[in-house]
């Protein structure tokens, strides 16, 4: 499940809600490397694994094996998240993380150190991936003895082609070099071999019609609510929302609302028809939960918190399986505004809800995300595609940041009147785009 600054500057870009998914891999043994430390690397893709050597700081994945997907940047984009746990007796301070291609741990993808992992005065970008369990920023680089930390990954390449079947993970520290250790010194290991290239991304069509929608905490922005949403669940630390996007829209001005700010029919996307990104079929729905009134997030307020629940958190929402072991979950939806139930088959484009404000959210806006299982918050993110949509700019992640909690003013500084084609796209965080009616 997942919260967070919403609108304006308590939380992170008008919203929250929660779910998730991913895919699974394979390879075979290949070729043998020496890693740092001297452990012996062996073959790619799942069969990739290292040596038996002392590790005080052990690496596990979370998550199913991953796939790239392209971002309006233009770029390759991988994510996933690790668990970091200092089983070692002195304490260990993590200096870097690097991440390497497993068939050629000399190809270093990504790097990670410094404000990268922990920088208190950094608000948002590639910064405080180091996170508190479940999910807050470390205030430092330290895990004492028996505790752990996540780490949020994410890095790009030039296209999806360049991304290998599969990463290890090099982790430097000061920590305990052997098992009876108590004074840290510098260690180095070459460790947990990650999928990453377990599949193709999923394409499917939009779930919303018309102009000037906007990718609210989006992959992969740390300081906006969804990409942290690590959740303890079934004994295991998921993040459906890693992928997700609260999808609102904007004027030709670029403003959230005209009129009154605390009623939902001020906004531009209240009410909007919710449209399926796929055939497929219902697999549950939730309906019969009242619309919030703008401006409040019930998570924040102890009355409402009370009554949220697992089942209830993202509101009146439709869960539907689109094949291939993925699921796709639209929330926040109006009241009553359902037009399907568990076991209808429904095409693509097909509208099944009106958007809405319900569950923990404090503005109209649709929260949308691909999952590996029909759990709104045990499953795995699944990252995707959009078959065809018009690029028209961004909002800064500032101006979301400096907002109220309403979302007042205009935000169309970035905004584009040459709106350019994409295909085979995932919009990032603040993504301004116009889709076909």
């Amino acid at each position: 499940m997942a919260g967070g600054r919403a609108l304006g500057a308590a939380a992170a870009a008008a919203v929250l809600a929660l779910s998730a998914a991913c895919g699974s891999g394979g390879g075979s043994p290949a070729r043998q490397d020496s890693g740092p430390g001297g452990a012996a690397i062996v073959g790619e893709g799942e069969a990739a694994h290292v040596t038996a050597d002392y590790s005080a700081v052990t690496v596990q994945n979370l998550g199913s094996p991953t796939f790239p997907f392209t971002g309006t940047d233009g770029k390759a984009h991988v994510a996933y998240a690790l668990q970091l746990t200092n089983a070692g007796v002195a304490p260990a301070t993590i200096e870097k993380v690097e991440m390497v291609d497993a068939a050629n741990p000399t190809r270093v993808l990504a790097s990670f150190a410094g404000p990268a992992l922990v920088d208190p005065s950094c608000e948002y970008g590639p910064c405080n991936r180091l996170r508190t369990l479940p999910s807050s920023p470390a205030p430092n680089a330290v895990i004492p003895a028996g505790e752990s930390r996540a780490l949020l990954v994410d890095f790009t390449a030039d296209k999806v082609a360049d991304v290998p079947k599969a990463v290890l993970h090099r982790v430097t520290a000061l920590a305990s070099a052997n098992p009876g250790a108590t004074a840290p010194t510098k260690v180095t290991y070459t460790v947990a071999p990650k999928g990453v290239s377990a599949r193709t991304a999923r394409v499917i069509s939009p779930p919303l019609r018309g102009a000037n929608w906007v990718a609210q905490n989006g992959c992969c922005s740390i300081g906006f609510p969804h990409v942290p949403s690590l959740m303890p669940v079934s004994g295991e630390l998921a993040d459906s929302q890693r992928f997700a996007i609260d999808w609102m829209r904007t004027d030709a001005q670029g403003r959230f609302y005209v009129g009154d700010k605390t009623r939902n029919e001020s906004y531009q996307d209240y009410g909007q028809e919710v449209h399926a990104v796929a055939d497929g079929t219902i697999a549950s729905t939730l309906d019969g939960v009242p619309d919030n009134a703008p401006g409040v997030l019930p998570a924040t307020v102890p009355a409402l918190a009370a009554k949220i629940t697992v089942d209830n958190v993202d509101g009146n929402h439709v869960i539907q399986d689109i094949g291939g072991g993925t699921w796709a979950m639209y929330a926040h939806l109006q009241p009553g505004s359902l037009r399907v139930k568990p076991g209808d088959k429904v095409t693509k484009g097909q509208v099944i809800g009106l958007l809405g404000n319900t569950g923990n959210s404090n503005a109209p806006h649709l929260h949308f995300q691909l999952m590996d299982g029909p759990d709104l918050v045990g499953s795995d993110g699944v990252p995707y595609v959009l078959d065809g949509f018009d690029y028209a700019g961004y909002i800064a992640p500032s101006a979301i940041l400096a907002s109220d909690d309403y979302l007042t003013g205009e935000y169309f500084a970035h905004h584009s009147d040459d709106p350019q084609p994409r295909t085979g796209e995932l919009p990032l965080n603040g993504s301004i785009v116009n889709f076909g009616n």
